[in-house]
């Protein structure tokens, strides 16, 4: 029975084949192979204009496509399925319901489909509880806040009980706290629900919160895909890196590799140790999250597993809420995020000279574009 259970959770629901789309002159979607396991929550990230809305349509069948799409091994055809479309569901940027209550609104897909009151009764107020909107039911949606109309768009999606939710920038309008508590329930109910989903976002955040795995889309193409985490902290060139909030990218030169650690003397002659397998010679690129640069002040060197540790002057420090993103000039930019209260406590400032840390396994490298 485990082993059957094993072998259902990574069935694919979804799969895509040379998967094309074309707007006008101009093919803005080349997908060679995708998939999507039953239950499994896939963000898509990427700049503006990278593909991401146009990849998520065509997955729908919203718009036209070539190449193929087959769920659960059913070959889907390229525009508007009727048979699909039924089984999954396309929640959009911006709430579109209608002129009516929340009720009527969540409810609405289960009338189109035929259902008994008594069973969209029941569907509605279960799905309208599970989004914390269920007072609501009786409000016209326009006197409902942005955070609120959101959660009947969602509320109408999941009361259909589809296989596949595809969801487009679905926080986008959304305040900070609103958009943090909408997003913690959504991935709730998904695991809750068993719901297999297709997240676009610009924000790498909600792709990490948020997914299983995490695809970076870029001019049309899924340039790097794999769980969320091994994308954020591993990712696969420059550019990633950069989109993913690796701040601090420093190129230098293999000078030793030995049991699985690496040497690398920078352009400006500072040593970097890293773990990996690379060859003597090799040019390199060493990318550090500032998360994991530890700043050490007053002096103070403190006791450390890290095996780098530079001396460096603040060139540059900005509170930004609760964290102060402080740039240490090391002979090239070190990027450090620290708590603002932190920093206050070590009198962090523009021109004090300050120590830097981090682990070798904390160095993430990369070959030079």
């Amino acid at each position: 029975m485990g082993a059957a259970a094993r072998e259902v959770k990574v069935n694919p629901i979804l799969q895509v084949s040379d998967l094309k789309v074309r707007r006008g002159n101009k093919e803005v979607v080349d997908v060679p192979v995708f998939s999507l396991d039953e239950g499994e929550i896939v963000s898509l990230i990427g700049p503006n204009g990278a593909g991401k809305s146009s990849f998520l349509l065509a997955l729908a069948s919203l718009i036209p496509f070539s190449g193929t799409l087959t769920f659960r091994g059913e070959t889907i055809p390229s525009h508007r399925s009727t048979f699909y479309r039924r089984l999954i569901t396309f929640v959009f940027q911006e709430p579109l319901l209608l002129n009516a209550s929340v009720y009527y609104n969540v409810a609405i897909g289960l009338k189109l489909r035929g259902l008994k009151t008594k069973e969209i009764n029941e569907r509605v107020n279960e799905t309208m509880e599970k989004f914390g909107i269920a007072h609501l039911a009786d409000r016209n949606v326009r006197k409902l806040s942005g955070g609120e109309a959101q959660r009947v768009n969602l509320a109408r999606a999941f009361a259909i009980n589809p296989k596949i939710i595809f969801l487009d920038e679905p926080f986008s309008s959304l305040d900070p706290p609103t958009r943090d508590g909408l997003r913690d329930d959504l991935r709730h109910i998904l695991k809750e629900t068993g719901t297999a989903a297709i997240v676009a976002t610009h924000d790498r955040e909600d792709g990490l919160i948020l997914s299983d795995r995490m695809a970076v889309m870029n001019e049309g193409r899924i340039i790097q895909i794999g769980p969320a985490l091994e994308v954020m902290n591993r990712p696969s060139d420059e550019f990633i890196a950069s989109f993913v909030g690796i701040e601090t990218i420093i190129p230098g030169k293999v000078s030793a590799c030995s049991e699985g650690i690496i040497t690398v003397v920078t352009e400006e002659g500072a040593i970097i140790y890293a773990m990996g397998q690379w060859s003597v010679g090799e040019k390199v690129l060493c990318c550090i999250r500032p998360e994991n640069v530890t700043i050490i002040a007053d002096g103070k060197q403190e006791r450390t597993s890290a095996r780098n540790l530079l001396a460096g002057t603040i060139v540059e420090l900005a509170e930004r809420g609760f964290m102060s993103h402080v740039t240490i000039n090391c002979g090239f930019p070190i990027k450090s995020y620290v708590s603002t209260p932190s920093a206050r406590e070590m009198s962090l400032s523009v021109g004090k000279s300050v120590l830097v840390s981090f682990k070798a396994t904390a160095v993430h490298v990369i070959k030079p574009a």
